[in-house]
């Protein structure tokens, strides 16, 4: 397994993503966020089909800390079942990586 992680999810507006990237930031369980949108969306909701605009929210993690870091996603999102994902982070720059890690430690 990998050390690092990019956590992803979902808003439906870009200060919702703002509230919650600053949230999870502040409490140092990510490192770092990075927000797109509007992004396209194609879905099934509640046995809907549907289309609609996203900002997505990606977050820099440590895998030793996933469990946290999706604990507050679900506390924090305005949504009731959002998104919560991980894809692992199979390398990168040794400084960035350090930077990460050293970021994110628990206390």
């Amino acid at each position: 397994m990998t050390d690092f992680l990019q956590v992803s999810t979902a808003t439906e507006n870009r200060e919702a993503a703002v509230k919650l990237a600053q949230s999870v930031v502040s409490a140092r369980l990510a490192a770092g966020a990075q927000i797109v949108g509007p992004v396209g969306s194609v879905f099934w909701h509640q046995g809907e089909f549907g289309s609609g605009e996203e900002w997505q929210l990606v977050l820099k993690v440590r895998a030793d800390r996933y469990d946290e870091v999706e604990a507050h996603l679900l506390k924090h999102h305005p949504w009731q079942n959002p998104e919560v994902s991980a894809v692992p982070i199979v390398a990168g720059a040794d400084s960035y990586l350090h930077w990460l890690k050293t970021t994110t430690a628990p206390d």
